[in-house]
């Protein structure tokens, strides 16, 4: 495929396009990050429930390890500090799930806000884009191999645009049809700057010349 035109001036806005796609990238993804970071964030509190249901957790097994070697009263003072290091086990899981909670949400948001608008722009870039690396490469290959200029001007026939067209002198369908050389040569040219190839050097001059320039 051909991505990129001869012609300087249309080669370099769609490299202007290409760069403003890339950077309209960039920026959604930095924005992205960030606003996740910012999300995330929030999770300080889950964090802080974490720190406290492992202490309280740790301090109440420690307990109950200790009073079950207690005389007579270890059995029941060990179940007493079990339900605090059980306390501290349910406290340590909810802050676990708050900042799951958090993490999931702050990943969520960085992809939506990276897709939604990249999507958007990708719908109507990278068809267009697609669309002309093809068709140029099909135009270039046939103007390359020469012989093929009867199929350019068709093609310029049923593409270009009417008032194009119309800027030409006489009837350019009636003299490609007649078979006239001048013709062909002039429509195949048109064809190749509609997509803004590099003009082929010789070959017959134009049936007659636009009134005025139309580059696409």
């Amino acid at each position: 495929m051909k991505w990129y035109a001869d012609d300087p001036g249309r080669r370099a806005r769609q490299l202007a396009a290409d760069v403003f796609t890339l950077l309209w990238i960039a920026l959604w993804v930095v924005l992205a990050l960030r606003l996740r970071d910012d999300v995330l964030r929030l999770r300080a509190p889950g964090d802080r429930m974490v720190d406290a249901g492992a202490n309280l957790e740790g301090a109440f097994g420690a307990a109950a390890e200790h009073a079950a070697r207690v005389p007579l009263l270890g059995e029941s003072l060990a179940r007493a500090f079990g339900r605090g290091e059980a306390a501290g086990t349910r406290l340590e899981t909810a802050g676990h799930s708050q900042v799951a909670a958090v993490e999931t949400t702050a990943t969520w948001l960085a992809v939506v806000v990276i897709v939604v608008p990249v999507l958007m722009l990708l719908l109507v870039w990278l068809p267009a884009r697609l669309r002309y690396a093809r068709e140029a490469a099909a135009v270039r290959q046939l103007a390359d191999r020469g012989g093929f200029d009867d199929v350019l001007a068709l093609r310029a026939l049923t593409r270009l645009p009417a008032r194009r067209l119309g800027r030409y002198a006489s009837d350019p369908a009636t003299a490609w049809r007649s078979g006239d050389p001048h013709a062909v040569a002039a429509l195949a040219q048109a064809q190749l700057d509609a997509l803004g190839l590099r003009r082929r050097p010789g070959g017959p001059p134009p049936l007659s010349a636009p009134t005025g320039a139309d580059r696409p």
